[in-house]
């Protein structure tokens, strides 16, 4: 079988999507008969060629400052169209909805190769993050679900994602497809433990706590250390372990440090030995984020035969028997400490659970790929009876009017790249513009500050040798100097300003000249994308007439 698994995220950018299509393409290589393709935007400096499998890194454009750390894909980039369409794959697996499903819908139309498409991540919790006007949210929302349902076969990573698909609007069917774990079952050696764990303070017989994941306040990090603080004033002694890194780091670790030793900040973990070894040393992993779709941390700890203590009706919480398999609390620090008071006293019932998830949560990448590739039978058994059509909701057909797009592709596909360069032009001649006129403005008030000091100095002194002679004298002659000295300060401050000010004027005018010619190549850019997109709009009313 030839598969096509698209992402907009793949190395050198690491998240839990590129982890993913990774192992995809890594086991469904390794599969006799088997040929892979994997199709992303492309990353300065990366090297595409590392790998077993073939991947087609296609135009970008720079968003890193907008997504940290993302690069948004052209999915319109006819070369690389033409190069999967070449492939000619069996099966297409986008696994984002946004540029690679508007790129597997043109390869379909090119190939007619069905669209399978899995749904990750929380997107309506992201757009909210990113944009705050809630009339984009809904339109950018109602956008990725068109997307979404003009794919073939839908898949889900867990029944909770699913459920948050359809409150976004989606209407049609979908199939939960578990992901797997990169980590063999089993714990790490007690020399791998000691050795992975020697430089921090955990006693033998004191209960440890771990999390492993990005350190932001959304994954319920703070419901943790408000269940610490609970602990902390029952008397209990533990080891609260967080493993991993994020914009909250350094808010959360401020607020451990009150606990003292008790909380304990790693930083990343990369070294996946490393990382099972403290989740073998470790007693209880803690886990509540509603936010999460799959929670394959939960699962990479069973994996090592250490139990979960998850919220009440997550998606992470989904196939664990409170008790049983894993622990249940509600979604605040008040439950999750008194089930941590409560367990601890019996920490050989929390070890037997912990074996209990190794046995009946834990999925291995193997398991969860060959699953996939079943399905991906199934899609194409649909395709040969002609069902799929049927099954798939008719949207706005993009992949139809591509014909109709090629005349303009080159003005519209490269409208955004054209102006990327005078956009970071016009932002870095603000930036640096503002920045000379703060510098020039400071050394110059420094100057006049340096100055003041000085002869505030010179005049203390001054009066200080006459005060030794007489303090009647003394007394005129700093009240003469002060009001000398004030006059001259004044002067010198006024002076300053002056030149302050019309520094200011200057750099303002220079700068307000380069803004208003950088303005005006984009808008002339703009009008020329507004030409073309013009002129394909009336073909493409043209069509449909």
């Amino acid at each position: 079988m030839k598969i096509s698994l698209l992402n907009d995220s793949f190395p050198p950018v690491i998240d839990g999507v590129a982890n993913v299509v990774m192992n995809y393409a890594r086991i469904l290589h390794e599969m006799e008969g088997n040929r892979v393709v994997v199709a992303t935007p492309r990353y300065p400096d990366a090297n595409y060629y590392q790998y077993p499998y073939m991947v087609i890194p296609y135009q970008s454009f720079d968003t890193t400052e907008i997504i940290k750390g993302y690069r948004a894909g052209n999915p319109f980039a006819i070369r690389e169209l033409q190069d999967l369409k070449e492939f000619n794959p069996d099966i297409i697996h986008s696994h984002c909805p946004v540029s690679s499903t508007i790129l597997a819908r043109l390869l379909r139309r090119e190939t007619g190769a069905p669209i399978v498409f899995t749904y990750h991540t929380k997107f309506d919790v992201d757009i909210a993050r990113a944009v705050k006007a809630q009339i984009i949210q809904k339109e950018a929302i109602n956008v990725l679900v068109s997307n979404i349902e003009a794919c073939d076969d839908v898949w889900v990573v867990s029944k909770g994602a699913g459920e948050n698909l359809r409150s976004l609007g989606y209407t049609g069917e979908y199939h939960v497809m578990n992901n797997g774990v990169d980590f063999a079952k089993g714990r790490a050696s007690d020399a791998e433990v000691i050795e992975a764990t020697k430089d921090y303070d955990l006693p033998k017989d004191v209960p440890v706590f771990i999390f492993v994941g990005r350190i932001i306040k959304y994954k319920g990090l703070s419901m943790i250390l408000d269940a610490c603080e609970m602990l902390d004033e029952e008397g209990m002694d533990f080891r609260m372990v967080f493993v991993g890194s994020g914009p909250d780091a350094e808010e959360l670790s401020q607020r451990g440090q009150k606990l003292g030793n008790k909380v304990i900040f790693t930083g990343p973990i990369y070294d996946r030995e490393v990382l099972k070894a403290w989740n073998t040393r470790a007693d209880l992993f803690l886990f509540p984020s509603v936010y999460d779709t799959n929670g394959l941390v939960v699962r990479e700890a069973a994996a090592c035969g250490l139990a979960s203590v998850l919220i009440k009706d997550s998606c992470a919480a989904e196939g664990v028997t409170d008790g049983r398999n894993g622990y249940i609390i509600e979604e605040n620090g008040r439950s999750m400490a008194d089930l941590l008071l409560r367990v601890c006293k019996d920490m050989d019932a929390v070890h037997d659970v912990g074996m209990h998830a190794m046995d009946e949560i834990y999925i291995s990448w193997d398991d969860s790929v060959h699953q996939a590739y079943e399905r991906y039978g199934e899609v194409l058994e649909l395709k040969a009876a002609g069902k799929l059509e049927d099954h798939r909701k008719l949207t706005a057909r993009l992949e139809d009017y591509y014909g109709l797009f090629e005349p303009y592709s080159d003005s519209l596909t490269h409208f955004p790249f054209d102006i990327q360069n005078d956009i970071k032009d016009l932002s870095s001649g603000l930036y640096n513009g503002v920045k000379n006129i703060s510098i020039t403005s400071a050394n110059m008030i420094n100057e006049a500050i340096d100055s003041s000091t000085n002869m505030i100095g010179k005049t203390i002194e001054a009066s200080s040798n006459v005060l030794e002679k007489t303090i009647e004298t003394s007394s005129n002659v700093i009240g003469k100097t002060i009001e000398t000295s004030s006059n001259v300060i004044g002067k010198t401050i006024e002076t300053s300003s002056n030149v302050i000010g019309k520094t200011i004027n200057t750099s303002t005018n220079k700068l307000n000249e380069k803004v208003t010619n950088s303005a005006n190549k984009f808008n002339d850019k703009i009008e020329s994308f507004y030409k073309a997109y013009d002129k394909f709009i009336s073909e493409l009313a043209k069509s449909e007439d």
